[in-house]
């Protein structure tokens, strides 16, 4: 299914957070948020979401107005993963990807095949089934993702939201995350800060600035020096990598 978003606006205190936000997510392929640090990444994946309310314009899963959904409709075909999610509570993995299964049981509805089903189907896709009676305060930070991510599958979704899921991983448990992701068979839309990241593993991008889109479409085509020091303020070359045909982004000094 795609996810659609059409002149989409909404702010909090009198300033516009998401001002006019036209977008597309393609079904099965990845759409990157990225952009400078309150530029409405984050609330953007809220309100696909429905955990905030549209000021304007409107916002599509499919066929469906979001704003003509209940929560627990929403829920049961969008999974949102926030940034690294922390509890002090002694919980398992299993515990934790467990909770995925929440939208499609009533609080009197026993435990099913079909959730069991769905919970060893999410911890099979990120490799932590060996893990899942570890608790959840001995995992590494990868770890801690790979068991939100799982969380997140077993809603059986079609639709994956991610909020920097890659946020204080070192480098190799970043890629692994993506790579990840990048072989789910579902429409996708996350936030990123890092630019060649981005480029590696998503298909479309859209460029926020101050709550607008500055330019959405392939990374080729987006990721360009010019968008780079407009948006970013910073001054770079860009190529195309020898290593994985994607846009590779250098960073030069500013020795102005």
């Amino acid at each position: 299914m795609s996810i659609a978003l059409q002149n989409v606006r909404w702010g909090v205190g009198g300033r516009m957070i998401v001002d006019g936000v036209t977008l597309e997510a393609a079904p099965g392929k990845i759409l990157g948020l990225i952009g400078p640090n309150g530029s409405g990444k984050s609330s953007l994946l809220r309100l696909i979401c429905r955990l905030r309310k549209v000021a304007g314009g409107v916002i599509r899963l499919g066929e469906h107005d979001v704003a003509e959904l209940s929560r627990t409709a929403i829920a049961r075909r969008v999974a949102l993963v926030e940034q690294q999610a922390a509890t002090e509570a002694e919980v398992s993995v299993l515990d934790i990807v467990r909770l995925g299964r929440t939208p499609h049981r009533g609080a009197l509805i026993p435990w099913t095949t079909l959730d069991e089903e769905a919970v060893d189907c999410a911890l099979d896709h990120v490799g932590m089934q060996s893990r899942r009676l570890q608790r959840w305060q001995t995992l590494s930070g990868g770890e801690r993702q790979r068991v939100q991510i799982a969380r997140a599958l077993a809603q059986t979704p079609s639709e994956l939201l991610l909020d920097e899921p890659t946020n204080h991983l070192d480098i190799q448990h970043q890629i692994e995350i993506l790579a990840l992701v990048s072989r789910l068979p579902m429409t996708s839309i996350i936030a990123l800060h890092d630019l060649n990241l981005a480029a590696m593993f998503c298909d479309e991008l859209a460029v926020l600035k101050a709550g607008r889109v500055v330019q959405a479409g392939r990374p080729d085509d987006v990721l360009t020096e010019r968008i780079i020091a407009d948006v970013f303020g910073v001054r770079a070359r860009v190529e195309r990598s020898p290593y994985h045909g994607r846009q590779h982004i250098h960073y030069l000094p500013d020795i102005s």
